[in-house]
């Protein structure tokens, strides 16, 4: 499928993330400055961990009416003109920022939270920088998680950072003030 996917480009043009939404399913990837960039589909305990908080958040998000959940690698538009889609473990998108529910293309307006589950294939270098492109495009959280260390970092910028170990709660803040779950519980047994 990888193949098929650098044949679909045609060449050196760059495409668009209407472009990419149309072609269907070509496997996980995102698009660059107008390009696709093949991703290796995740693991078991990245999945784990995507469906126990993205399952504790959207329980928290649905009894209280603020917006929607989104997980399974969400498309978001980081940039256009080329176009730049990055892929979301887990999305809460405020229904302060959509009264209504998002629709079947890729987000273009920015999620107040944006969770990414660090993968083994994951660089820090990519992670900053997919950090700095959510937060460029009006996110106002971002938590990190790390199952190799089993803790998560809690982003309010780039810069304000905090790391929360396996004894500790992770809160919500702002729209999902009065979210917790232990930091613990999200990881796999």
């Amino acid at each position: 499928m990888v193949g098929d996917v650098a044949t679909a480009q045609v060449g050196s043009r760059l495409i668009t993330g209407e472009e990419l939404l149309a072609m269907g399913d070509i496997g996980p990837c995102e698009l660059i400055d107008g390009r696709i960039v093949p991703m290796v589909p995740t693991g078991a305990e990245h999945a784990l961990i995507e469906m126990s908080l993205g399952g504790e958040l959207r329980a928290y998000v649905a009894s209280h009416g603020l917006g929607w959940v989104m997980g399974g690698e969400v498309g978001i538009y980081t940039q256009r003109d080329p176009d730049r889609i990055r892929a979301a473990d887990i999305a809460f998108l405020s229904r302060r920022r959509s009264p209504n529910a998002p629709g079947p293309g890729y987000l273009e307006m920015a999620p107040d939270l944006v969770v990414e589950i660090v993968s083994p294939s994951d660089s820090w270098q990519d992670v900053h920088r997919k950090i700095e492109e959510y937060f460029a495009i009006g996110v106002q959280w971002l938590w990190v998680v790390e199952p190799d260390n089993r803790a998560v970092r809690v982003y309010r910028s780039p810069a304000d950072v905090g790391r929360l170990a396996e004894d500790d709660v992770l809160r919500g803040e702002g729209m999902l003030e009065g979210f917790e779950v232990s930091v613990r519980e999200i990881f796999p047994s």
